[in-house]
């Protein structure tokens, strides 16, 4: 057993810093480099992406950062795992043997863990009395069976341990849990029990604080901002865990952002609910028994985590057809940009009724005046400039159209002072809604597979 490994953030969503995997394998040593690309709406988007092409529906970053860091990985024995193989872990799997065949490395084992896909199962489901009512309103998905694009079981980190176990180097899953990449490795090299409740608390709290990349060391930090150095050349994260369940959080040597207890506290408190209950697959966590000790220069100890068995049941993210919408904007400039901007609004929504369109919902915003705290917020008396932002949903397609065609009209039919009229006329854009649902362990199988580079 190691006395300690060193578990490495490396993407916080699809699209964060494309260096940031590069940086955390070079920039000071690591065992584990663990990266979530995974959100609710992005598997709707590989789902998509699948349907027009069979070989896609992965993180298609995943190639290219691939051939960067294959060589460093193999020659340092550094494991990779990634929830980016979406809906297609397959195909990313493919992708990533044409990679090492085009380096001339072999010698390295590549796993996915499937399973956690169930659109092609939804029937099946119901027939069996499993309804996937919705967590939030009670209704069955039976209401938008027909318009569903994407249905994704968080799975745990019971798949990833298992493809380690089996040797796999690279492992690629579909949507298995944020937390679970990173508790995966400690189970596997330290040997905790899967029901030891408190360890596996323990490695989900970490997987948390990883989960968001930057975030934990400085990034979108709400404390002092101000005094967070070098965010330009910001460090991501890593989770130093050691066999008792200990773990402490830091960064490497020389980076930039800051590791502390404001920042790691800050982490710990987004997308939780109650605090008290953390529920994932694995167990549930409580947030509240978490210590968090300063350990050194951007070192913080956590310790003390405590946990309960797990629930009977996954939860399914679910995404499904549920409309149109469109979006456009407009610029007015002082003096009275205010005033010539809610002007705007008003004609555009006369404009809109005398057409007897069909809206579920019109909204509008005035960025530089109230867009982000709306009544609540600290106004200017006089903005040098206003930009009036309005949408649109509607199941009525020809209705959103219809709207996009009359913003440009404004410009020569309304307030003066206006700019910033850009891109054309607004198009309509599928709204793609979530569903969540939770569906018994017992109909849900993972499966694993390992495959030579």
């Amino acid at each position: 057993m190691k006395e300690k490994i060193r578990i490495a953030s490396g993407q916080g969503f699809w699209g964060d810093m494309v260096d940031a995997p590069f940086r955390q394998i070079t920039e000071g040593p690591v065992d584990y480099l663990v990266m979530d690309y995974l959100a609710e709406v992005t598997m709707s988007i590989l789902q998509k992406q699948k349907l027009r092409d069979p070989k896609l529906g992965y993180a298609r970053d995943i190639p290219p950062l691939m051939e960067r860091i294959l060589p460093i990985v193999k020659d340092k024995g550094i494991k990779v795992i990634t929830n980016g193989g979406g809906v297609n872990p397959y195909s990313c799997k493919d992708a990533i043997i044409e990679v090492a065949k085009k380096l001339g490395i072999k010698g390295l084992k590549i796993g996915i863990v499937i399973g956690d896909d169930i659109l092609n199962r939804i029937d099946n489901l119901l027939d069996s009395g499993i309804e996937l009512k919705n967590m939030e309103t009670g209704e069955s998905i039976r209401t938008v069976k027909d318009k569903i694009l994407s249905a994704n079981v968080y799975l745990g980190a019971g798949g990833v341990v298992e493809a380690l176990q089996n040797g796999a180097d690279i492992i690629m899953t579909g949507r298995v849990t944020d937390t679970g990449l990173t508790l995966a490795p400690m189970i596997y090299e330290f040997g905790w029990n899967f029901s030891d409740f408190n360890l596996m608390a323990t490695g989900t709290v970490a997987g948390h604080i990883l989960e968001c990349g930057g975030q934990a060391s400085g990034g979108n930090f709400l404390g002092d901002w101000k005094s967070v150095p070098e965010l330009d050349k910001i460090g991501f994260p890593i989770a130093e865990a050691h066999p008792d369940g200990t773990v402490f959080i830091t960064k490497h040597d020389g980076t930039g952002g800051i590791v502390n207890v404001a920042t790691v506290s800050e982490q710990l408190v987004y997308e939780i609910g109650n605090p008290k209950d953390y529920i994932t697959p694995d167990c549930i966590a409580d947030f509240t028994s978490i210590q968090l000790e300063e350990s050194g220069n951007n070192r913080v100890k956590v310790t003390g985590v405590k946990g309960q068995p797990a629930t009977e049941f996954y939860k399914v993210s679910m995404s499904y057809l549920d409309g149109y919408s469109a979006f456009g904007s407009l610029t007015y400039c002082w003096p009275d940009a205010l005033d010539k901007a809610q002007a705007a609004e008003e004609i555009l929504r006369k404009r809109l009724d005398a057409l007897g369109l069909t809206f579920d919902e019109i909204k509008s915003e005035f960025q530089g005046y109230n867009a982000c705290h709306g009544p609540l917020a600290n106004t200017p008396d006089d903005p040098s400039e206003i930009v009036l932002r309005i949408g649109v949903r509607s199941h009525d397609k020809k209705s959103v159209e219809r709207f996009g065609m009359e913003i440009a009209p404004l410009i020569l039919t309304g307030p003066p002072g206006v700019t910033g009229f850009a891109g054309g006329r607004p198009k309509p854009s599928e709204v793609v809604a979530y569903w969540p649902a939770l569906i018994p362990k017992s109909a849900v199988k993972y499966e694993v597979e390992v495959f030579d580079l």
